[in-house]
């Protein structure tokens, strides 16, 4: 069995959609699952333990990601996927290095490859540098990130800032002398004292090359994209099926491309922006103006998704509006509460925009296993979601800068 742990929920089906690509029946939980779940994972290929630990203190995230690895040891795997953003976003008091630090420790693991290339989102690391598209990290949106922004490319830096073991690079001439090449690069960077080892990675032949000169190492850190580097098992698996129900889009990211999801589908949807001044002031009533806006839609129109939404234009982020730290948490905990009140009034389908909103919505929702199903663009997948002492829900959870403009439009076509 394959395991892995994510620092955020998004991340966690991302990877576990990747992993199904490759023909792993996967399922991702929600938390550290307890010695009770655990046989309800077993008939599984791969398991994703889902944390919300990607911006809270590094000692916090330490020690949830100890437990992840131990509840994933007790179902005896034997390599851990470390699963953080492919655009490393994290400050420099970030614990994306903590968090590696902690699981070489725990696996006895001499060393570790950084891979956050994830070349079919775009995500590639050419010379250790990190590049979106054709912009490097520290040139493309993500230097303006309003929480976590991206001044520097070089993958190297950045861990280095949070970690005090040093770091070596294998450039992607290596990587393309194939898998013995690679892997004595590895044992070269472990001679000289290094404990991880950037990788680049271009295309998804890189990928290959390094999963099968990993295929024995106790950890692996990076992005989803590594997962595609697997040899597909040829398994056929069943898509997800729909929940008959209501359906709705909450979108809490402010990354440009939820931005421009959310302008493509306002022709389409029925539409309400949150007002985060009255979410702050009375979070309460802010929820149920929503959700009787919602309910007044569904009487009109009981098949067409409704969207709610918290940034749509870039001069929202210019402003500062629904981006500072304080009002992103309470969107998050608005999107947490309304989530469970649309479910009671016969939502069952959701696509949430958003790392942060996602772990809130599921959270506020009760769920705690995902079935993974159905790809509909790189890192984003249909689920089903398994809800404590409710009805199953399926939803889409992606990461803010993913999916196709279209999204929250199409995605229920492809609901069987």
């Amino acid at each position: 069995m394959r395991g892995a742990i994510a620092d955020d929920f998004t991340g966690a089906t991302d990877l576990a959609g990747n992993w199904r690509a490759r023909g792993l029946r996967t399922a991702v939980v929600l938390g550290v699952p307890g010695p009770d779940h655990l046989a309800d994972l077993a008939d599984h290929d791969a398991v994703v333990v889902a944390l919300k630990i990607r911006s809270v203190p590094a000692p916090e995230a330490v020690e949830q990601a100890r437990a992840a690895y131990r509840a994933l040891a007790a179902l005896g795997v034997t390599q851990v996927y470390d699963k953080y953003c492919s655009t490393f976003d994290s400050t420099p008091e970030g614990n994306i290095g903590p968090v590696a630090d902690a699981l070489l420790e725990e696996t006895g693991a001499r060393s570790a490859v950084v891979v956050p290339g994830f070349p079919d989102a775009g995500r590639t690391v050419f010379r250790g540098h990190l590049f979106v598209g054709d912009d490097p990290l520290d040139r493309s949106p993500m230097k303006d990130h309003p929480l976590n922004p991206m001044w520097d490319s070089r993958v190297a830096n950045l861990l280095a800032a949070q970690t005090a073991h040093p770091v070596a690079e294998v450039p992607v001439g290596v990587v393309r002398a194939g898998e013995q090449a690679l892997r004595g690069a590895i044992v070269a960077a472990e001679a000289g004292g290094a404990r991880y080892v950037v990788v680049d990675s271009i295309d998804n032949d890189d990928l290959a090359v390094v999963a099968r000169a990993t295929s024995d190492a106790p950890l692996v850190t990076g992005g989803s994209g590594l997962a595609l580097g697997l040899d597909p098992t040829g398994a056929t698996l069943g898509d997800i099926t729909a929940v008959p129900g209501r359906r709705a889009v909450l979108a809490g990211s402010a990354s440009r491309a939820t931005q421009a999801q959310v302008r493509a589908a306002l022709p389409h949807l029925p539409h309400q922006k949150v007002d985060v001044a009255a979410a702050l002031a009375d979070p309460d009533a802010e929820v149920e103006r929503l959700l009787a806006w919602a309910r007044e839609r569904w009487a009109e129109q009981p098949d067409r998704p409704v969207l709610v939404y918290s940034v749509g234009e870039p001069d929202d982020v210019a402003r500062g509006r629904a981006v500072t730290a304080d009002a992103s948490a309470v969107v998050e905990r608005l999107f947490s509460a309304l989530a469970p009140r649309l479910a009671e009034a016969g939502a069952t389908q959701l696509v949430v925009a958003g790392g942060e909103t996602s772990g809130s919505v599921v959270q506020g929702l009760g769920v705690h296993v995902l079935e993974v199903g159905q790809l509909l663009s790189p890192g984003v997948s249909w689920l089903r979601g398994r809800r404590r002492g409710a009805d199953d829900v399926n939803l889409v959870l992606k990461s803010g800068n993913f999916g196709t403009e279209d999204l929250f439009v199409t995605a229920w076509e492809e609901l069987a």
